[in-house]
């Protein structure tokens, strides 16, 4: 079973994507709102997010999961389940 690296918080790096693809603030970001419908996210913002995503940490989100990715805290903790297979 994998491990993440030291020094390296998921919830900040994704919570900075988001906030750029929103062109927001960082701390705006609440951790439980909805990516639709409270940060007005389309779904071309959110597949730019899980690319971005991807990028980053070097995994494959598979597609079925795609619809899971709803908000902040659900997205860091699918990310950290990804990260540590």
């Amino acid at each position: 079973m994998g491990q993440l690296p030291k020094g390296v918080d998921v919830e900040a790096d994704i919570r900075a994507l988001v906030a750029e693809i929103l062109e927001e603030e960082p701390e705006n970001i609440q951790a439980s709102a909805n990516f639709i419908k409270d940060l007005g996210m389309d779904s071309m913002m959110a597949l730019e997010i899980l690319a971005g995503i991807e990028k980053k940490y070097r995994i494959a989100i598979p597609e079925e999961m795609l619809p899971k990715f709803t908000d902040l805290n659900t997205t860091v903790s699918l990310v950290k389940d990804l990260l540590s297979k």
